[in-house]
């Protein structure tokens, strides 16, 4: 039989790069190469978009640097210095340019009318049978690739348009989770426009209807970057400021556990299309105060328990959430459901939910795949029949009369 061609998508604009890197390492170490043929294809964070060699030998773990492989275990994210993969990536040479979808069949090609370009650069297509698109964040977690590739009318693992925008935007996520019923922690959403032009009112209407602490985000923005706890009103200005570098629209939610207890944090995996499934809970116990970045990538001690210590009933109530919280963004392939328990009254809560996350094989996502008897391998195949498999339901649609 002749093989599928898989286009890994990694790298990225995003401040996710780093983590992308090695998400996309681990997917094309660990793919069957008996039933692929993988094409690594890789953004630098200027946009660039590469097939060149140094990507190719960097996903293939051949990197002349040795310390690449090191990488998986210790990431200094934001760091190219101290991260092989990011310095090498974006030493590659373009022979991809930023690509526009053709009509007279599925692919992409370079733009043409970029100036400059060889022939041989500017001749080359990205010709895959579908993409797994290892991007986290911004321009790759938000729809804006997905829009791209549904012009392009190539199948990619993970969800659609409107699922990896609705899941990106914890504003309009949480509009949805009210809607369907899901329990969700009170919150507050503002503009930094408004926070810009009155603070003081803005500060007012946070604390009419919070209790500190609180947790201030950006709306659209993943791996917990730009998160900050604010324990009273003299904390509350920086982290919004700080909330406001990386969004326009800043979400301010009250602290779980009140001030005297720390919410523990329960993930879950959810794996389908119209019919998904959940896997067994499992629990992150952070070093730090809260998971932030540095806790997740920079610092040791964060402490991850599969099965999370729960009952029989919270564990299938965390699955029963997890699969309504998939549903009510119009997800598809896969998503990670992050909740936040009280653990005095054990209330659960669901917190957000990440259409795209980390792909490691030591991350959380396949971790608790395996944990529920599907292995790493397995799991990335499952993915890409899964994204076939929405793609053909979409090739039913009519779009003319």
């Amino acid at each position: 039989m002749k093989k599928l061609r898989i286009g890994v998508l990694f790298g990225g604009r995003s401040g996710e790069h780093e983590v992308s890197l090695l998400s996309a390492a681990s997917v094309v170490n660990a793919i069957d190469k008996n039933k692929y043929e993988v094409v690594p294809i890789g953004i630098t964070k200027e946009g660039r978009w590469l097939t060149a060699e140094h990507a190719e030998n960097l996903l293939l773990g051949n990197a002349a640097d040795k310390s690449v492989r090191s990488t998986q275990a210790h990431l200094r994210a934001g760091d190219p210095d101290a991260t092989p993969g990011a310095a090498l990536l974006a030493q590659g040479e373009s022979v991809v340019v930023p690509p526009e979808p053709v009509h007279r069949q599925s692919g992409l090609v370079p733009f043409q009318s970029d100036a400059g370009l060889t022939r041989r650069a500017s001749d080359r297509a990205i010709n895959v049978d579908v993409i797994f698109p290892v991007l986290h964040g911004t321009f790759g977690e938000d729809g804006t690739i997905q829009g791209l590739l549904e012009l392009a009318d190539i199948p990619y693992v993970g969800a659609g348009v409107l699922g990896s925008a609705a899941g990106m935007d914890k504003d309009i996520m949480k509009s949805l989770f009210i809607a369907a019923g899901i329990p969700i922690v009170k919150h507050v959403t503002i503009l930094r426009g408004a926070w810009e032009r009155d603070p003081k009112k803005v500060r007012k209407v946070v604390e009419s209807k919070l209790k500190y602490p609180v947790f201030v985000k950006p709306a659209n923005l993943g791996s917990s970057v730009g998160i900050s706890k604010a324990r009273d009103r003299k904390e509350l200005g920086p982290a919004i400021e700080e909330a406001a570098k990386f969004d326009r629209k800043i979400v301010i939610e009250q602290g779980v556990g009140g001030k005297k207890n720390k919410a523990r944090e329960i993930e879950c995996s959810v794996l389908g299309n119209d019919e998904p499934v959940a896997s067994v809970p499992g629990e992150i116990v952070p070093g730090k105060e809260f998971y932030d970045y540095t806790a997740k990538y920079l610092d040791e001690g964060s402490q991850l328990i599969i099965p999370a210590k729960l009952s029989k009933a919270e564990t299938k109530k965390v699955q029963q959430l997890a699969v309504q919280a998939f549903q009510a963004v119009d997800c598809s392939g896969l998503a990670r459901v992050d909740f936040l328990m009280d653990p005095k009254i054990r209330r659960i809560y669901l917190n957000e939910i990440n259409t795209m996350p980390g792909f490691t094989a030591i991350s959380m996502y396949p971790k608790l795949w395996a944990a529920s008897g599907l292995a790493y391998a397995d799991l990335i195949d499952r993915l890409l029949e899964l994204g076939l498999e929405r793609h053909a339901d979409k090739k039913k649609n009519q779009y003319s009369r």
